[in-house]
């Protein structure tokens, strides 16, 4: 067998530092099955969230863009080929947007036998005009750089094979999907976690009987947070000692409008948190997550707080509607519709019974689908098929008139 094979070298490669956290266990995972396990990634900005560094695991720092930057990317797509090349990798993993087309053409360019990208999510969903046509042609040329593309959940997969991102058969989803499952015991409610959460609370000045509507991720538009704070404001008649605690950080990729991000700051009862390290003790003292977001890969926050027992409230967007039911794991609204987001909010605060069940329910989903054993066993005999079968690229053959017809009616 070729040495590389022996012990093959398995390269992940994202644009954000924080993405790291995606592959938290599954990294130790691969590595304790025989492969050698290099991480690329851009340094982490002072804004983005502390993710601990996993052990054992070389990571090799590549400066990445996150906006659309042609002489950066240039310079990016270079350093990445030129450390492929030293690695030598029989299999890359490439992951979120800008790391998907510059990794994966870079591996592409090295021929690295077993190619695999990770869509986490569509970009271009939120987005009109040129912009748009853009993300969607660097999106099909990322998925026509691998062997196989991972889609993290259902409608993913659904709305990129509509969109002409790749054929049915090269997408494929793990189980109910995610791209690394939860590890549903760490957002048990130990008393060790329960105790935390006093404190918390206590730290934060939420006086113990208030309830508390929480959001986890980054502060900007695609994540609804505008439609969150006037829900918020809505909210406040009915229930006047309700918080609201947001756990993150601002941006400026998709800045909020400086009324709002005015409005969030000047309000007592709007509290902070910052990009914690350990979200666990935050979703134990809420009473609700809210998750108003406008697209999403599989939103890893609705499984946290499944986990750890709490009602969701969630878009009707991508991704969320692969991990909320309505009504059965938690509640939905129309994307955008503040009175409706309003209204499911106040249902789950009003409707204890409800909440709780949800809860539960939620609670059970996570375990019995969101195994992440599961996962990586999955991605590890798709690692092999692939391996194994050494399958070529299919060319990369120019737009048809009817994919051409197609990304032009979809920005309609």
């Amino acid at each position: 067998m070729n040495e590389n094979l022996a012990r093959p070298r398995l390269v992940m490669a994202v644009n954000s530092a924080i993405a790291v956290g995606f592959l938290q266990g599954q990294l130790q995972f691969f590595q304790d099955k025989g492969f050698d396990v290099t991480v690329l990634c851009p340094e982490r900005r002072k804004d983005e969230w502390e993710v601990a560094q996993p052990e054992g695991i070389p990571m090799i720092q590549v400066p990445m863009a996150r906006v659309i930057a042609p002489l950066q990317d240039l310079v990016s797509l270079w350093r990445l080929w030129r450390t492929l090349r030293g690695l030598s990798p029989a299999v890359t993993n490439v992951g979120t947007p800008k790391a998907g087309l510059l990794g994966g053409f870079a591996a592409w360019l090295n021929r690295v036998p077993c190619r695999f990208y990770t869509l986490h999510g569509l970009r271009f969903e939120t987005t009109k005009g040129f912009r748009r046509r853009l993300l969607i042609s660097a999106e099909r040329l990322a998925c026509r750089f691998a062997h196989r593309v991972i889609c993290v959940s259902q409608s993913v997969r659904e709305r990129a094979i509509a969109c002409g991102l790749a054929d049915s058969e090269r997408t494929f989803v793990f189980g109910s999907g995610s791209c690394n499952g939860v590890n549903a015991s760490h957002f048990a409610a130990t008393p060790e976690t329960m105790t935390r959460a006093a404190e918390l609370r206590r730290q934060l000045g939420i006086p113990p009987q208030a309830p508390v509507a929480l959001f986890v991720g980054r502060f900007t538009c695609d994540k609804g947070v505008p439609e969150l704070m006037e829900a918020f404001s809505k909210l406040l008649d009915r229930f006047p000692e309700l918080r609201l605690l947001l756990v993150g950080c601002f941006e400026d990729g998709d800045p909020l409008p400086a009324s709002t991000r005015r409005a969030l700051e000047a309000h007592p009862q709007v509290i902070f948190a910052g990009a914690v390290p350990n979200t666990a003790p935050y979703y134990a003292m809420a009473d609700v997550l809210v998750l108003p977001s406008h697209r999403e890969g599989l939103p890893t926050v609705v499984l946290e707080a499944q986990a750890a027992g709490k009602p969701v409230v969630g878009a009707c967007a991508t991704g969320i509607v692969d991990v909320i039911s309505d009504g059965e794991t938690g509640l939905l609204f129309p994307v955008g519709d503040v009175p409706a987001l309003a209204e499911a909010i106040a249902r789950l605060l009003t409707d204890k019974s409800l909440a709780h069940n949800l809860g539960l329910a939620g609670q059970e989903q996570v375990k019995h689908k969101f195994q992440q054993q599961k996962i990586w066993d999955e991605l590890y005999r798709a690692y092999l098929a692939v391996l194994h079968k050494q399958e070529p690229l299919p060319s990369l053959m120019p737009y048809t008139e009817k994919s051409r017809s197609f990304v032009a009616g979809s920005n309609k």
